[in-house]
C-alpha cells in the first residue's frame, strides 16, 4: 500500500512500472495470438520434403492458402492486436473500472491508425504486422492515459454526457465520444507535425527512419550485427517484441544479403556476406530471442524445481521451432534482473561465435533461404549447404547451456527463498483469519494470497499420495496407560515442510478432492494399525477426523461399506471425529448414515467441543460416543475461571450420557491435575507426547 509520505521519485517508479507491468501484462495476453501464428507458419514450412509436395498438391495447394490466411491474420495484423491488448492491461492496472473499457480500446485503435498512417496505395501489413509493434506500445499506452484523463476530466459535467430520454446505451456511447474525440485530435495533431517537420507520410514512417538511421552510421560487418542482436535482446528483455520491433531494420540491412550471396554464387562466384537474415534465425536466435533453447537445455537437466522443469517441458515443443513466449514469459525472463546477464550475454557470445566461424572460412557463408522456425542443427545445414553449420549450432548450445546454468542454479534458490517467504506470510495471514477464513474462499482472492493458494491446491492434488503423512498423538489416562491415539493429517511439501492441517483440509475443500483427502487417511490409517498397536498397545482406539460435510455423504458411506466387508469395524476400535469446520445438518438422512456408522462397528466422537449450540445440539441424537473438548478451554484453565466451570460442566453432562471426555493440549502437569479434579481423566497433548511418526 503506498502512504501519502512517499516521494515523488518513488511516485514516479510506481508509474514507470505501471506502464512496464501493462506492456508485458499485453504481451502475455498476445501468447494465443502469437502462437498460433507462429503455428500457422510451422505447418506451412516444416522442412520435410514429401511433406512440402504433399500440401502443395492437396487440393491446389488450398492448405498452403488456409496457412497464409491465419498468419496473415495473426502476424499481418499483430500490431491491431497488441494495441488493444495493452490498453486493456493498463486500463486493468490503473483500475479505471469508472470508465467504459470499450471507450479507451476505440480510442487506442483509432490513435494507431492516426499515427501509422492510412495512405491506401502504402497501407498493408507494413503499417500493422510486426514492424508497427512500438507504434502500438505507444499508442495502447498514451491513448489510453489520454482517454482515462478526458474522461474523468468530462466526467463532472454530467450534463455534457447525458441526453434525456435516450437509452442507456445511447448515454454510454455519448460518455465515450468527447474524450475518444479529444484524444484522436492530440493523435492526429501529433502525426500532422510530425508529417510537416519531418518529411514523411506518418509518424510510423519517422519510427522506422529513427530505427534505420541508428544502424546506417555503423559501417556493415561485426559491429551492426552485434548492435542488432544486443538492442533486439534488450528490447525483449524491457517486455517489447524486440525481433518485431526491429523488423525494419532487418530487411534494410541484413536480409538482401542473401540475394548478394545467391547471385554471386549463380554467377560462378563466392558468397561474400556474413550476415544475413538467416544468419541471425539460425545461429543466434536458437528457441526464440536470448538464444533461449540454451535456457530449456539447463532447466531440464539442472535444474532442481518441479514447477520450472515443468514449464520447461511444456516450452519445449514450440521451442523447437524457435517460439519462446511460453518460456520467456512464464519463468518469467521479462525484467526479471537475474535473468539480465545471461539472457543478454548468451545471444551475443553465439553471435561472435559464429560471425567468427563464417568470417574465417571455418564454416560456408549462407546462401540458402531458411525460415526462422526450422529446427536447430537442420537449420544450419540447409542454410550453409554443409553439416558444419549444424556442429557449430550444437558448439552455440553447449556454449550457451554453461552460461545460462550458474543463473538457472542461482534461479532456484531465489525461487526456494521466495516461496519459503510467501508461504509463511500466508500461513500466517490464514491463522490471523482462520476463523472467518470459513466462510471465503482462498482461491478467489485475487491478491497474491488467491494466487499462493491455488498453487499450493494444484501440488495438493496432484502430490496426494505422494506427500500424505500421518502423525499420531496418543492419548492417555490418568493412571498412566495409553488408551488410544489420534491420527493427525500433515501434508509435507517438498520446499515448504509439513503444511498447517487446517490449511491443506482448506485447500481440499476448494479445490473439490476433500473426500479423497479423507479417504486417504482412512486408508493409511488401516493401514498403520498393526504397527500402531504394537507401539501403543493392543487395547487402544484409533480414531480419525472426518468433516461434517463427508462423513454422511453417500460417497463416505460406500467407501466405509467396502472397507468393512474387508475387515469389519468392530474388530479394529476406530472412531471417526467428526470435525466442525462443517456443521452436520440433522435430518432424517443425516440420522440413518451416523447410525449405519455404529452399526458398521465405527464409534463417534465430536472433535472441538464447547457449550456452544451447535456441539450441544449434537447431543440430542445420541449417536456419539466421545466427546472432546476445545483445545481453547484446556488452555485457558491456569487464567480464566470461566474455562474450569466450563470444563466441569461438559464432564457432568458427558456422566449423564455415558460419554467419554478427552482433553486436547494438555502441557502441563497443573492442567492435567486441575482437569482431573474435574472429573476428566483421559488427555492428550505435549505432557505426555506430540504426534509421533511410525517411521521415526
Amino acid at each position: 500500500m503506498k502512504r501519502a509520505s512517499h516521494s515523488g521519485s518513488a511516485v514516479q517508479r510506481a508509474q514507470s512500472w505501471t506502464l512496464v507491468g501493462a506492456v508485458r501484462s499485453g504481451l502475455v495476453n498476445m501468447i494465443p495470438v502469437l502462437i498460433i501464428g507462429a503455428f500457422a507458419l510451422i505447418f506451412k514450412t516444416f522442412p520435410v520434403d514429401a511433406y512440402q509436395r504433399a500440401i502443395a498438391s492437396f487440393a491446389d495447394g488450398f492448405l498452403i492458402g488456409l496457412f497464409d490466411m491465419v498468419f496473415s491474420a495473426t502476424f499481418g495484423v499483430l500490431s491491431v492486436y497488441m494495441t488493444l491488448s495493452i490498453s486493456r492491461s493498463y486500463l486493468r492496472i490503473k483500475g479505471g473500472s469508472d470508465a467504459p473499457g470499450y471507450g479507451a480500446s476505440v480510442a487506442s485503435l483509432l490513435s494507431f491508425f492516426l499515427l501509422a498512417g492510412t495512405n491506401l496505395e502504402s497501407f498493408g501489413t507494413n503499417s500493422t504486422g510486426p514492424k508497427s509493434m512500438f507504434l502500438a506500445i505507444i499508442t495502447g499506452l498514451g491513448a489510453t492515459a489520454l482517454y482515462l484523463t478526458f474522461f474523468r476530466l468530462l466526467h463532472r459535467k454530467r450534463r455534457l454526457l447525458f441526453s434525456a430520454g435516450a437509452t442507456r446505451e445511447f448515454n454510454r456511447m455519448l460518455s465515450t465520444l468527447f474524450p475518444i474525440t479529444l484524444t484522436a485530435l492530440v493523435f492526429v495533431l501529433v502525426n500532422a507535425l510530425v508529417v510537416r517537420i519531418f518529411d514523411v507520410d506518418s509518424f510510423r514512417a519517422l519510427l522506422s527512419r529513427g530505427s534505420n538511421s541508428l544502424f546506417a552510421h555503423i559501417p556493415t560487418g561485426f559491429f551492426k550485427g552485434f548492435l542488432f542482436v544486443f538492442l533486439s535482446s534488450l528490447l525483449w528483455f524491457c517486455g517489447i517484441h524486440g525481433s518485431d520491433t526491429l523488423e525494419g531494420v532487418m530487411e534494410t540491412w541484413f536480409t538482401p544479403a542473401l540475394s548478394i550471396n545467391q547471385t554471386a554464387v549463380a554467377a560462378g562466384g563466392a558468397a561474400t556476406e556474413v550476415l544475413t537474415k538467416e544468419f541471425f534465425d539460425c545461429f543466434v536466435l536458437m528457441g526464440g530471442c536470448g538464444s533461449t533453447i540454451c535456457l530449456l537445455i539447463a532447466i531440464l537437466l539442472f535444474s532442481r524445481n518441479r514447477a520450472r522443469r515443468g514449464l520447461g517441458l511444456t516450452a519445449a515443443f514450440p521451442m523447437i521451432f524457435n517460439i519462446n513466449e511460453l518460456m520467456v514469459f512464464g519463468l518469467p525472463i521479462i525484467l526479471n534482473p537475474t535473468m539480465l546477464v545471461p539472457f543478454l550475454a548468451v545471444p551475443l557470445l553465439c553471435y561472435t561465435s559464429s560471425y567468427i566461424a563464417l568470417s574465417s572460412g571455418m564454416v560456408p557463408l549462407i546462401t540458402s533461404a531458411v525460415e526462422w522456425t526450422t529446427p536447430i542443427i537442420l537449420g544450419g545445414y540447409r542454410a550453409t549447404g554443409s553439416f558444419a553449420g549444424s556442429l557449430l549450432q550444437l558448439w552455440n548450445v553447449v556454449l550457451g547451456v554453461l552460461v545460462y546454468l550458474p543463473f538457472v542454479r542461482l534461479l532456484d534458490r531465489q525461487t526456494a527463498d521466495e516461496a519459503k517467504r510467501n508461504y509463511d506470510e500466508f500461513v500466517h495471514n490464514f491463522r490471523a483469519r482462520e476463523l472467518e477464513m470459513a466462510t471465503t474462499r482462498l482461491m478467489e482472492h485475487s491478491d497474491v494470497y488467491g494466487t499462493f493458494a491455488k498453487g499450493l491446491c494444484a501440488e495438493l492434488r496432484y502430490g496426494l499420495d505422494r506427500y500424505l503423512k500421518m502423525g499420531y498423538q496418543p492419548q492417555y489416562h490418568y493412571d498412566g496407560h495409553c488408551v488410544g491415539v489420534e491420527s493427525l493429517l500433515r501434508w509435507e511439501h517438498p520446499v515448504h515442510g509439513l503444511l498447517y492441517p487446517p490449511l491443506v483440509v482448506k485447500l481440499a475443500e476448494e479445490g473439490g478432492f476433500l473426500p479423497a483427502l479423507e479417504e486417504a487417511v482412512m486408508a493409511r490409517v488401516l493401514a498403520d494399525r498393526p504397527a500402531l498397536l504394537e507401539r501403543f498397545g493392543p487395547d487402544i482406539i484409533i480414531s480419525f477426523n472426518v468433516t461434517g460435510t463427508t462423513v454422511v455423504t453417500p460417497r463416505f458411506m460406500q467407501y466405509c461399506r467396502q472397507q468393512n466387508e474387508k475387515t469389519p469395524f468392530r474388530e479394529l476400535r476406530l472412531c471417526v471425529e467428526v470435525t466442525e469446520q462443517a456443521t452436520l445438518q440433522f435430518n432424517d438422512e443425516t440420522r440413518r448414515a451416523l447410525q449405519e456408522l455404529r452399526d458398521m462397528g465405527l464409534m463417534l466422537a465430536i472433535d472441538d467441543f464447547s457449550m456452544g449450540q451447535t456441539s450441544v445440539h449434537y447431543l440430542r441424537e445420541n449417536l456419539f460416543d466421545e466427546i472432546k473438548l476445545d483445545g481453547a478451554l484446556v488452555q485457558g484453565l491456569d487464567t480464566e475461571q470461566n474455562c474450569r466451570e466450563i470444563i466441569s460442566s461438559i464432564v457432568q453432562l458427558a456422566d449423564s450420557l455415558s460419554l467419554t471426555v478427552v482433553a486436547e493440549y494438555v502441557e502441563t502437569k497443573a492442567q492435567r491435575e486441575t482437569l482431573h479434579e474435574i472429573g476428566c481423566d483421559c488427555y492428550q497433548g505435549y505432557l505426555y507426547s506430540p504426534a509421533v511418526f511410525l517411521e521415526n
